[in-house]
């Protein structure tokens, strides 16, 4: 048998799949139905133990194309159910040969709903998956002592810069926890980029002259990346920005703004989001623990356009001087759906308006 023991005390027991080692992380969950490869591999899960909802994952196994990170951050993994004979015409192995292979354990068997009804209850809590529950009281004593957060990013984030070829628009990605798929959408529009580590000062930016750039998202506390918002403070006046999760939350940063940290978080593919100018609403891919504090937002420096219907979180920003902005959910849609795809588009559009104005000065 295998155990989650909670920093409460709360003793889950399960069957262990994967990895057999011990972990400790922040438990979270994700109400996604499908693309639990995705969510795995997502760095923004670093450091947590996800749960997944829906009561059944792996029926697809697991496939190369579908990665969002090669060596992703992730502590463990939290089921039902995991499927006992996956089928597909893409995979190439099994979810608990894929855990196994990253030495990342799981636990199936679990209640998952009454883990959940905890969770949203009384907040996210750390979590230590284990094969012994005889020390539970000390265990969760020591949980209730452990930071999740603290240099997260700088354990995911890439340590060299690195090219993304392409043919039209130089784009410089600075990567806090970077999604594969953020790379992709970016490559659909033919963008040629450059990957940068979320340390990068503005002077080597800007001595890169791109064309646009864009902060990726990653994983938590946003109030460690006060350096990354000096930067984004002297880049935003230059050059159009976009910002995407994280990024979203080390714009709002830049431009005195304040953040804090979730009850339990939006992580999922089911999120309505409404778009203030035209009162449109897109369901969207979120994975997020930490938010912009609406309050806190200066109405001179920057304007809402996003907010989440069920229960009103910024979602996006816009600078109201500079060619800037940063939404909180994932427009790459990967998994999830692919209503908001459209605001790369507008960064596209963004970034060519302001060269023809460049251009005719």
């Amino acid at each position: 048998m295998r155990y989650l023991i909670l920093e409460d005390g709360s003793i889950y027991e399960g069957e262990g799949f994967g990895s057999a080692r011990e972990t400790k992380g922040e438990v979270v969950f994700t109400t996604g139905m499908t693309g639990y490869q995705e969510a795995i591999t997502d760095q923004s899960y670093a450091d947590q133990i996800l749960v997944f909802t829906n009561p059944l994952i792996g029926n697809y196994g697991i496939t190369l194309a579908d990665y969002e990170s090669l060596e992703p951050g992730i502590k463990g993994v939290i089921c039902h159910q995991v499927a006992r004979h996956p089928d597909n015409w893409r995979m190439q192995t099994t979810l608990p040969k894929f855990l196994k292979s990253l030495d990342t354990p799981g636990i199936q068997g679990i209640d998952t709903r009454a883990l959940v009804k905890k969770l949203r209850m009384y907040g996210t809590m750390r979590g230590q998956i284990c094969s012994d529950k005889a020390e539970a009281k000390e265990i969760a004593e020591q949980l209730q002592q452990l930071n999740v957060t603290k240099g997260v990013i700088d354990r995911v984030s890439t340590s060299k810069s690195y090219p993304v070829p392409g043919s039209k628009r130089n784009i410089v990605v600075v990567d806090f926890g970077l999604k594969n798929s953020i790379l992709r959408e970016l490559g659909k529009r033919d963008c040629n980029c450059v990957v940068l580590p979320y340390t990068v000062s503005a002077e080597k930016i800007l001595a890169l002259k791109p064309d646009g750039v864009l902060l990726s998202n990653g994983p938590g506390d946003p109030l460690e990346m006060s350096a990354a918002a000096e930067m984004v403070r002297k880049v935003e006046k230059q050059i159009p920005l976009m910002g995407i999760c994280m990024g979203h939350q080390v714009f709002a940063l830049a431009n005195g703004a304040k953040t804090y940290k979730m009850k339990f978080g939006h992580r999922g593919f089911n999120h309505p989001v409404r778009e203030i100018a035209t009162g449109n609403i897109g369901f969207t891919s979120q994975n997020h623990g930490y938010a912009v504090a609406r309050e806190s937002i200066d109405p001179d420096n920057l304007m809402i356009t996003h907010v989440e219907v069920n229960d009103g979180t910024v979602e996006g920003l816009r600078h109201k001087k500079y060619p800037a902005f940063s939404v909180q959910f994932h427009p790459d849609s990967t998994p999830g759906p692919h209503d908001e795809e459209g605001i790369f588009d507008y960064f596209m559009q963004m970034i060519d308006q302001r060269k023809e104005t460049e251009n005719h000065a």
